[in-house]
């Protein structure tokens, strides 16, 4: 499914080498800039080439990585890392702060357990 010439749409190539799970949720990212090729934001359609660097932040995370096949269908788990060289950071580790944690049995949160735990994760 790989081919070596040409150009792939970037909503495309995101979705089909995994780095999101369908190609809609990609091509809302694109427009919403959370996608950049070779540091310019990126459109849906816009062509991807081999050696281009492609930025996708996606769940407070950055994935930075190399084009190095062009994939125009989804593909499995293996081929899809062998299409891109990964230069992100290392994912960050999840936070556990506690919040929104309640004991078995108390029941529903109440609006004010709403507003401390909005308070905390620096809400409104």
């Amino acid at each position: 499914m790989a081919s070596d010439t040409g150009t792939v749409r970037v909503d495309s190539w995101i979705w089909s080498v995994r780095l999101m799970k369908t190609r809609s949720t990609a091509a809302a990212a694109c427009r919403a800039g959370h996608v950049r090729v070779n540091g310019e934001r990126a459109k849906p359609a816009q062509s991807v080439r081999i050696g281009d660097e492609v930025r996708v932040r996606h769940e407070g995370w950055e994935r930075v990585v190399i084009v190095s096949q062009l994939v125009r269908k989804r593909v499995g788990a293996a081929p899809a890392a062998e299409a891109y060289v990964d230069r992100s950071a290392p994912r960050p580790p999840k936070e556990v702060l506690g919040i929104g944690v309640r004991d078995r049995g108390t029941g529903r949160p109440t609006k004010r357990d709403r507003r401390e735990w909005e308070q905390l994760r620096g809400g409104l």
